[in-house]
């Protein structure tokens, strides 16, 4: 005998009247739910985003000084060269004896063709960049100059250069060369005897 109540065949669409029915608020705090979820990861994306955004700018912005500085610098090792070369001319000028109103003729041809070619030298180098600084008279900078001696000075303020050996030099605004300079100190106080 076989029995009358088959058991339910589930490759059968189910009837969805028999399932209970979803209210409104139910299906609007579900919404409710996703759109929140949705929306916090959205937030969380959109800071991802502009966190890497931020990144990328900051390794152009990297990159672009890096390749700035060795635009500007990659010939320090040249202009440290080039500005000995200007000391040395100078110093040549220097090593010439003074003017003179009886001085041979060739002698002021020569300390003026001299002048020329020291100015168009500097011309040249300071427009790549190259300054020559003169310390003179300026107080004691340890960024730029290099002190070599000390010296009494009662016309100078302590700490005034009062001598340089030679100039300081930069390129694009960074010390290539210090000033090698004498720098001025209050003079001793004269000691008295206890007798005056």
């Amino acid at each position: 005998m076989q029995d009358d109540k088959a058991a339910p065949d589930d490759s059968m669409p189910r009837d969805k009247s028999q399932e209970a029915p979803v209210s409104p608020e139910a299906l609007m705090q579900e919404a409710t739910a996703r759109i929140t979820a949705l929306e916090a990861e959205l937030a969380e994306m959109k800071e991802r985003w502009m966190r890497a955004e931020a990144e990328n700018a900051n390794v152009r912005a990297r990159a672009k000084k890096d390749v700035d500085d060795t635009r500007q610098y990659a010939v320090q090792k040249f202009a440290a060269d080039v500005v000995e070369t200007a000391e040395n001319l100078k110093r040549g000028m220097d090593s010439l004896p003074a003017a003179t109103a009886d001085q041979p003729p060739v002698v002021a041809k020569i300390r003026e063709g001299l002048d020329g070619i020291e100015r168009s030298f500097l011309q040249t180098l300071e427009r790549n960049g190259i300054k020559r600084e003169d310390p003179i008279g300026k107080p004691f900078d340890p960024n730029l100059h290099q002190a070599m001696a000390e010296q009494e000075s009662e016309t100078h303020a302590p700490g005034t250069v009062i001598q340089a050996w030679s100039q300081a030099w930069t390129l694009n605004g960074r010390l290539l060369r210090p000033a090698m300079v004498v720098v001025a100190k209050a003079p001793a106080a004269e000691l008295t005897g206890p007798n005056g």
